[in-house]
């Protein structure tokens, strides 16, 4: 049998066991790579990479009082994607078989149609970062493990309060093994853990219904699950459900609002964040498009989106184009510093990754994504900032919200916080919308606190059809003025 010379040529690629290890784990070996990788580049692309992905999901729920449904799932397969220019040419396929690889990666390579010889590169392999560690593998861990301390959250808020009339409780994980591969010859893997534990509590107060929710969730294994862990969630779920009873709404309109410290950087993720995505910059939709070395804040203002944090939600060893991970500082001292870059984009302006590409699994071609996305510590306390407002909102609970990339217009619904009366939270409030611009409300944060805060909540971020993990954090802000959704709104 005569081999092509570019399957020859792999014959004597040095690669680590742990490497060995995700090619077995595929069935698959560096020439079958450069193979694939070659006829994806055969009608003159610019670029190719592959994306192998084996998910292992599953699922605990509880409902009436007994852990009543359950779920696993496999998903596996390579996606393929050929650039030219900036235009993407993408194919997967659920096997990875050499035969329907090449398939998909001729459909990936009809993005060209310049047919010309591919100079095969040589392979070198990019070692991961170890931003998860863990002890125990999901993988390894049967239902019958988790049961009880899904079990024991749901007995824990019923005992705790006898206002309670229903309890949900979900613990879901997962475990993804990542390979990939590119034309540039970089070969790296990644082994991804992901845990979320969510509890949702109903309380009757004479007759008055209130819920609410709590949750947590991190790149770690099993390990993590523990009883003081279901203390602590039954706890706040208690707690948040509690406050609802005589929380009212303020005055609708424009008003100050005091962010605080945690799940309030959700502000920072829908007003600022996708605005400072790459892909809308590049395509000038973002209103900070033209704002690059500008000042777009106070002085105190850092804005960091960082893929590092250990064990965090947000973090990954590698992104999806197999490119090292940073933590980007995106405002600076008050200057626009740098956008959130993948492949694309990072060509366009001449620049490296910022490590960003990011996709929900091999169906999918990377986008600029966050990950962490957080604000660093101010020069104030959060009772000063408090005292500085006469009449506004203090929130600190929320659900969801949305931006409008192009005028930098959002929207998030806060679920609970209080009403603040001459320098002073009085009177709980719930359910209200908040209204504001991205670029006015970043420069409208007049003070800050050195309470930063990471919230480790179960987060998913949608665009372009795509879901992914992500986290917020934020100190305690005041933002000078925004739209408050409450009463005679």
């Amino acid at each position: 049998m005569v081999l092509p010379p570019i399957m020859q040529s792999c014959s004597n690629i040095q690669i680590s066991d742990d490497v060995k290890s995700y090619l077995d784990h595929f069935e698959v070996n560096a020439s079958m790579l450069q193979k694939v990788i070659a006829t994806a580049m055969s009608k003159g692309g610019d670029y190719a990479d592959l994306f192998f992905e084996h998910n292992i999901s599953n699922s605990l729920g509880l409902e009436d009082g007994k852990v009543n449904r359950a779920y696993s799932n496999i998903d596996y397969g390579v996606g393929i994607r050929v650039l030219k220019g900036d235009q993407t040419g993408f194919a997967y396929s659920e096997s990875v078989a050499i035969n329907d690889m090449i398939n998909a990666a001729r459909m990936a390579a009809s993005i060209a149609n310049n047919a010309g010889d591919f100079d095969s590169k040589e392979t070198t392999e990019k070692i991961p970062a170890d931003y998860y560690r863990i002890s125990r593998k999901w993988e390894d861990v049967s239902v019958g493990e988790k049961v009880p301390y899904v079990q024991k959250i749901n007995d824990n808020v019923f005992r705790l309060d006898e206002k309670v009339v229903k309890v949900n409780v979900s613990l879901n994980d997962e475990t993804a093994y990542v390979l990939f591969y590119n034309s540039e010859g970089r070969l790296s893997y990644d082994y991804r853990p992901l845990v979320s534990f969510q509890v949702g509590c109903t309380m009757n107060r004479d007759g008055q219904i209130e819920n609410s929710y709590t949750g947590r969730s991190f790149r770690k294994g099993f390990e993590w699950v523990t009883d003081e862990l279901t203390d602590e969630l039954a706890r706040e779920a208690i707690d948040r459900t509690n406050i609802l009873f005589d929380a009212t709404k303020p005055r609708a309109g424009e008003m100050p609002v005091v962010m605080g410290a945690g799940g309030s950087g959700i502000l920072l993720h829908e007003a600022i964040g996708h605005t400072f995505e790459a892909d809308f910059n590049r395509k000038g939709t973002s209103i900070f498009s033209d704002k690059m070395g500008k000042k777009v804040a106070e002085n105190f203002v850092n804005i960091i989106d960082d893929g590092t944090l250990l064990n965090n939600r947000g973090s990954i060893n590698i992104d999806d184009e197999g490119n090292e991970v940073r933590k980007t500082y995106l405002v600076k001292d008050g200057i626009l510093n740098s956008y959130i870059h993948d492949r694309i984009s990072s060509n366009h302006y001449g620049i490296e990754s910022t490590g960003n590409g990011r996709r929900q699994s091999f169906r999918y071609v990377p986008l600029p994504r966050m990950r962490s996305t957080y604000m660093e510590v101010g020069p104030h306390t959060r009772e000063e900032i408090i005292e500085n407002v006469n009449y506004g909102v203090y929130v600190d609970t929320f659900s969801n919200g949305q931006v409008q990339i192009g005028a930098g217009d959002f929207t998030f619904f806060v679920k609970s916080g209080y009403l603040i009366e001459n320098g002073k939270l009085t009177q709980p409030i719930k359910d209200i919308n908040i209204i504001g611009n991205g670029p006015r409300a970043l420069a409208d944060i007049t003070m800050a606190a050195s309470d930063y805060l990471i919230d480790n909540s179960t987060w998913m971020c949608g665009k372009g059809g795509q879901s992914v993990p992500v986290t917020c954090g934020l100190p305690t802000v005041l933002v000078k003025k925004l739209t408050v959704g409450g009463m005679n709104s």
